[in-house]
């Protein structure tokens, strides 16, 4: 079954998640207006600076019409910066966001740029082998709501959660060669269509 993936294009990483989604020969496009999300099946958000994607959003009307979207059934991947738009509530913070997944995010957690770093993690769906996550300046689940379930932690600190249709890992996959959580979330897609 032929699906189109969308990248949110506004600001940030997009094109490392396009050149995943190349690799597995998923057909994708670039979402930046409404127009486009009409287009698409499933939606990532990547990571970059979630207050300037979440103003950009709301000023093209996109987050009205992605929150429509995942309500009715559309599947969403927000890696970093995507996990903090797709959260209910972000500490200390009241910034523009989709507020979709039952969860309460903490921006930065781990600090700065410069204290950016590599760990290989559990993730659920891939029982014992570990997947490599990329953490730069990376927000951390601080509480999830009933019907989220957590993927992985790193150092008990919760770094993806699922939500029915709704997927978010604190880290960035798409800076690693493994592409098994793209595969997972176009399986979500896939299952969704």
């Amino acid at each position: 079954m032929s699906i189109c993936v969308g990248v949110l294009a506004l600001q940030g990483d997009f094109e490392k998640h396009e050149a995943m989604l190349e690799r597995l020969g998923i057909a994708h496009r670039q979402v930046r207006k409404v127009a486009d999300l009409e287009a698409v099946d499933a939606l990532i958000l990547p990571g970059g600076e979630s207050t300037t994607i979440g103003r950009l959003m709301a000023r093209y009307g996109l987050d009205c019409a992605i929150r429509q979207r995942a309500e009715a059934g559309m599947p969403l991947y927000g890696t970093c910066a995507g996990m903090i738009l797709l959260a209910k509530e972000i500490v200390g913070s009241q910034q523009d966001q989709l507020g979709l997944m039952d969860i309460t995010v903490l921006r930065n957690a781990f600090g700065s740029q410069i204290d950016s770093f590599e760990a290989p993690l559990p993730f659920k769906p891939f029982g014992e082998e570990p997947v490599t996550a990329v953490f730069i300046r990376a927000p951390i689940v601080q509480s999830v709501g009933e019907g989220v379930e957590v993927l992985s932690t790193f150092e008990d600190k919760i770094v993806a959660v699922q939500q029915g249709n709704l997927l978010a890992t604190a880290f960035h996959p798409e800076l690693t060669d493994d592409t098994r959580i793209h595969e997972y979330f176009v399986g979500l897609a896939r299952k969704s269509k």
